[in-house]
C-alpha cells in the first residue's frame, strides 16, 4: 500500500468519487440519512466483528495479510458511507471536523486529560 496518498488527496476527491459511483449505480433514491446511518453501523459492525474477542497489536494486524486486508476493506466501507451522507446532507467536512474539534478541547482539556486517563464527559 502506497502510504503517501494522503498527504496529496483533497476531501471533495472522497466526495466527488463516492457521488459518481452511487449516481451511475442509480443508488440515489436509497441513500437516505437513515438508510446511511444504519449502512455505516452495519460496516462498522463488520469492523468490530473482525477484532472481536481478540486483541491484536498493530504489528499482528500488519503482519497477517488477510487480516490486515479485511480490516482495511471494512474501514473503506464506513468511509464510503460516512462520505455518503456528507454528500446528502451537504455537508462541509472541514468545517464539521472543525467545529467538533473546538468542543473536544473545551470538553477535554489538556489541563484535565494530559496524564493519559480517558474518561467520557
Amino acid at each position: 500500500m502506497n502510504k503517501n496518498h494522503d498527504e496529496n488527496t483533497t476531501v471533495s476527491f472522497f466526495k466527488k468519487e463516492v457521488q459518481r459511483f452511487v449516481k451511475e449505480r442509480n443508488w440515489t433514491k436509497y441513500h437516505t440519512p437513515k438508510n446511511l446511518v444504519q449502512a455505516i453501523n452495519c460496516e462498522a459492525g463488520e469492523l468490530s466483528q473482525l477484532l472481536l474477542f481478540k486483541d491484536f497489536t498493530k504489528e499482528t494486524i500488519l503482519g497477517e495479510v488477510d487480516l490486515a486486508t479485511n480490516i482495511s476493506d471494512e474501514i473503506a466501507d464506513v468511509f464510503v458511507y460516512l462520505i455518503s451522507l456528507i454528500n446528502i446532507l451537504d455537508l462541509d467536512l472541514t468545517d464539521i471536523f472543525q467545529q467538533k474539534m473546538k468542543k473536544n478541547k473545551v470538553k477535554y482539556s489538556k489541563n484535565e486529560f494530559s496524564n493519559g486517563n480517558y474518561y467520557k464527559k
